[in-house]
């Protein structure tokens, strides 16, 4: 019996491009693996620091302001933790000021050094996200210049052996197109985690923001300051006094709206 004939392997695809393309084609390929592996990398490692500062902001609002104190209270936050910076670094502010030669008001002074250790937690939060939008806006490129080498390649070789069918042009232009379209595959998911990255990190700088201003009243009163734990509505009149709710655990912040009693 006559074995059967093995199936004919496919002459076009990836592997034939890479071949046929050279070091060129390679070096692009190459390029464009690395550019998916870091964006990818830098994806899954920024989305654990955010939730890790998110999960912290939980913690904040349901135990830290119920401290006595606000040293008490930073032993209650992870050592390393950026709402744990923000405490200590206004401490260390704070004994700071006394030691002052020239002596400048408390005030502004206790702002810069809670802006100062707010915008350090921000440019930590930004770290890597300018190699996503780098890849997102040039990878696609990479792979046209792939593309273009290819085609140029292909042009070449249908020129020397004097064929110019379809199906002398349609395999190597075909091949080097593989390029633009590993391009794309790249660019894309880069794209799409950079701007999902930036909203996030919009959020969680504006609860740090929230956090700071909080802190910072509390500082200046000496503790009698603190953000206030739900909204306080009259539950009924007695003797000309209103009652109020228990109040809940989420802060409110200034400009929340809150209901008032009907005149």
């Amino acid at each position: 019996m006559q074995a059967a004939p093995a199936a004919a392997e496919n002459p076009y695809g990836l592997i034939p491009a890479l071949q046929q393309g050279g070091i060129i084609a390679i070096s692009v390929f190459t390029i464009l693996v690395l550019m998916s592996i870091f964006s990818f990398y830098i994806l899954f490692t920024k989305l654990m620091q955010q939730q890790k500062i998110i999960a912290q902001g939980r913690k904040v609002r349901s135990s830290f302001w119920n401290s006595p104190n606000l040293r008490e209270a930073a032993t209650k936050l992870e050592a390393k933790s950026a709402y744990r910076a923000i405490v200590d670094d206004a401490l260390v502010a704070q004994e700071q000021h006394g030691k002052l030669t020239d002596p400048i008001d408390q005030h502004d002074w206790m702002a810069n050094s809670l802006a100062r250790s707010q915008g350090a937690i921000a440019a930590r939060l930004g770290e890597g996200l300018a190699f996503l939008a780098t890849v997102g806006s040039t990878a696609p490129f990479i792979g046209l210049f792939g593309t273009v080498v290819g085609i140029y390649r292909a042009l070449i070789k249908i020129g020397a052996s004097g064929q110019a069918s379809i199906d002398a042009v349609a395999g190597p232009v075909g091949e080097a197109l593989i390029m633009t379209a590993l391009g794309l595959v790249v660019a894309v998911p880069a794209v799409l985690a950079y701007n999902w990255l930036v909203r996030r990190n919009k959020s969680i700088t504006e609860d740090l923001a929230a956090f700071t201003n909080d802190l910072h009243g509390y500082l200046m009163s000496d503790g009698a300051v603190k953000p206030r734990m739900g909204a306080a509505t009259p539950a009924s009149t007695k003797g000309g006094t209103p009652t109020r709710t228990a109040p809940t655990q989420e802060p409110l912040r200034t400009g929340r709206p809150t209901s008032t009693p009907a005149q």
